[in-house]
């Protein structure tokens, strides 16, 4: 995991680049790319050509000696600046044996496949499909004066793009690179590329990733694993869901530097750990014939004294078998650290910044113990259903398409929290249930086997219970049987009633009554929100920078479909899972 920055199309009319404006040009990019250094301390490098500039900050991961950036062709022709991981490139660098790899890096292998693309008439649609990672990058071919720009399926990565005021084009790890220097700033678009070659340039992205099961009726009548009385009748659609997840994080365990796992004590971050611990006796990168460098794994927990995470963290790691570390924050810690996290996750949704705050302070934890990865648990709860409200769906259908749905937001909330929270620090965080395989195996399943159905003594099956029942051996049973708690609930019930008692009293009633002339661009709908809002307006303060913080309709722009699929959501302005009456065995105290 690294940041780049890169700036395209630098002259006009064919002229050629004025030294002075190069240089001038050049300087810009460094200090731009200065602002991400935290994603990547370990090296720094960059490019200057005719027509693009490529600055790259590297977290080496994999291959740290010669793995350095941007990378360069074995014909020196080819610039690649990369941010992320490529799990499947030992198998397609075997597919390359003509092109000379240059080093060890996992990303170098973009290289042969985009000259293969353009020799054979450049479908990058197709290019881009055959690498398995998370990754965001750009890529400057200098004997063609052209340039390729793409993101992972979902946005693990986060990639943002501008344009100055001369028309050049920008692209970044980090919304903050760009900003001042952009008169115009956009999130680059998850799943999608773009491509210039000049003569014909592309002026919006192209959408790479798409699958039949975006449609319900593409998965409606697949198999089931439970009847309609909640009885196992195919067990071997539970198996594949096992399999699957075992290969996605064995292939994610890719690791030259010290990993290891991030547990809150509830199921997604549990399963990932015992998986893990599975597998970390041995190098994957050897087909496992070598002993691991680090054979112990190390799992972290964060929360207030006493919290519900710490609690289940314990037990949990304690039947895995994990070194556990158990971080304790204080609400003052945490509100102290609110500014810093802000410009980190460069957002203020409220349940973004509720999260990511002791996600950061646990971050810091890890880095200053050595570690410079792990594996976490997001994606879970958009592929199988997991968020509390989905006990509301009304049928099979709703619930399929609220998932697709879910999926196409994860690049605006958990993944940019995940991702910006941890590389504030310099840490890389890797997460298994959203690989492009299993995505594709858990995304296929029947709904109706996802659902949280009615059963004939007259309860109601729990969430997540085909996962449950695939990885209830792993784990002790009030583990796998636990129920949801967000993150941010989790870390300690009182974080979030602070954080709210706090922000009603510091902002007033006149404030927030005229806060659509202060915030016309998304005005916040609660005093919460209204805070955060003043901080991230002091940090980046350009209509643009608003624009890209997400601002639906609905609660935290996350559950909208609640609203329809329960009246009583219509006028929640609460987004903690707590406040999902009859549902969550806790309810929220107002």
């Amino acid at each position: 995991m690294c940041g780049f920055v890169g700036a395209f199309d630098l002259t006009s009319g064919g002229k050629a680049l004025e030294q002075g404006l190069k240089d001038e040009l050049r300087a810009q990019v460094l200090e731009m790319s200065k602002r991400i250094r935290h994603r990547g301390p370990d090296w720094s490098g960059v490019y200057t050509g005719e027509n693009a500039i490529l600055s790259h900050e590297r977290l080496s991961i994999v291959d740290p000696l010669s793995g350095k950036q941007p990378l360069v062709s074995d014909d020196g022709k080819i610039i690649l600046a990369a941010n992320g991981e490529i799990y499947n490139h030992k198998e397609v660098r075997k597919a390359y044996k003509d092109y000379h790899f240059r080093t060890g890096s996992d990303c170098e292998v973009i290289i042969p496949l985009y000259k293969s693309c353009v020799q054979n008439g450049g479908d990058f649609s197709a290019m881009i499909e055959q690498l398995s990672g998370i990754f965001a990058f750009a890529l400057y071919d200098s004997e063609r004066d052209c340039y390729l720009v793409a993101r992972d399926e979902i946005g693990v990565i986060p990639l943002y793009q501008g344009w100055d005021k001369e028309g050049r084009y920008y692209v970044a790890s980090e919304l903050k690179a760009l900003e001042g220097d952009c008169v115009s700033i956009e999130e680059f678009p998850n799943g999608s590329y773009l491509y210039s070659d000049g003569k014909n340039p592309q002026t919006k992205p192209v959408r790479w990733y798409k699958r039949d099961w975006e449609a319900y009726d593409a998965v409606k009548n697949n198999p089931r694993a439970t009847d309609e009385k909640g009885q196992v009748i195919n067990p071997s659609v539970i198996e594949k869901v096992r399999n699957g997840l075992e290969a996605a994080v064995k292939a994610q365990l890719m690791s030259d530097v010290p990993y290891g796992v991030l547990l809150s004590g509830g199921l997604d971050s549990s399963i990932i750990a015992a998986i893990t611990q599975k597998y970390s006796k041995k190098r994957v990168e050897s087909d496992s014939r070598e002993s691991a460098w680090w054979p112990q794994l190390h799992s972290f927990a964060i929360g207030l004294e006493g919290s519900p995470d710490l609690i289940a963290a314990q037990k949990a790691a304690d039947y895995i078998g994990t070194v556990h570390h158990e971080v304790h924050f204080t609400i003052q810690e945490a509100l102290d650290a609110l500014p810093d996290v802000i410009y980190h996750i460069e957002t203020y949704d409220i349940t973004t910044v509720r999260a990511s705050t002791p996600m950061y302070l646990l971050a810091r934890v890890i880095k200053s113990m050595g570690i410079k990865m792990v594996l976490s648990g997001e994606g879970s709860d958009e592929l199988f259903g997991g968020y509390l409200y989905f006990h509301k769906a009304p049928d099979a259908g709703e619930f399929h398409e609220e998932l697709v749905r879910k999926m196409s937001k994860l690049h605006l909330y958990d993944c940019l929290r995940a991702n910006k929270s941890l590389m504030a620090w310099g840490v890389e965080g890797r997460v298994p249930f959203l690989d492009k395989d299993f995505i594709d195996i858990a995304m296929r399943l029947n709904p109706s086997d996802k659902m949280s159905i009615r059963l004939p003594d007259g309860g109601q099956r729990m969430e997540k219970w085909i996962l449950r029942k695939a990885f209830e051996d792993l784990l002790p049973e009030s583990i796998a049987w636990r129920q949801k708690e967000q993150f941010s609930d989790g870390v300690g019930y009182n974080w979030i009633d602070t954080l709210k008692r706090i922000t009603e009293e510091k902002v007033s009633d006149a404030e927030f009554a005229r806060r659509e002339n202060r915030f016309p661009v998304n005005p916040p709908k609660t005093k919460e929100e209204y805070y955060y809002r003043e901080i991230y307006s002091r940090l980046f303060p350009s209509d643009s920078a608003a624009k890209c913080v997400p601002h639906e309709a609905g609660v935290a722009c996350s559950t909208a479909k609640a609203l329809e699929w329960d009246a009583a959501w219509k006028n929640m302005d609460e987004p903690s899972g707590r406040a999902i009456g009859g549902v969550h065995k806790d309810a929220y105290r107002a």
